[in-house]
């Protein structure tokens, strides 16, 4: 029995571990020297890496699917990003939607950037 219970536990613990390992709460730097990934907004969807869903809920933002939350402090995020005037200078070329359907990867290479 307590070894029963004891795997449940540790499955428990890591199902947590796992979902929230990559959510995509994401904190806008002011510096480019403080982020972690260089952002490009486009105005097309067909120009994008990634389609991006600005969740209301940051329990909305998991897996690395697109789902953003953005958080009011650097330490509650798990990506910070800033926001680039170039598409040149940035990593990761985005487009905001305004449907949580919409939401995904059309660039699967960049995937890496937001683990």
């Amino acid at each position: 029995m307590k070894k029963k219970l004891l795997f449940l536990s540790f499955v428990s613990v890591m199902l947590f571990l796992g979902s929230s390992a990559f959510s995509q709460k994401v904190y806008s730097c002011e510096y480019k020297s403080d982020a972690d990934v260089k952002v490009y907004v486009a105005s097309y969807k067909s120009d994008a890496d990634l389609v991006v869903y600005k969740c209301d809920y940051s329990s909305d933002a998991t897996g690395n699917k697109g789902l953003w939350y953005f958080c009011n402090y650097k330490s509650d995020a798990k990506k910070k990003i800033y926001f680039c005037d170039y598409k040149s200078d940035a990593d990761l070329v985005i487009y905001f939607s305004d449907y949580k359907s919409d939401a995904g990867w059309r660039n699967t290479s960049k995937q890496s950037l937001m683990y």
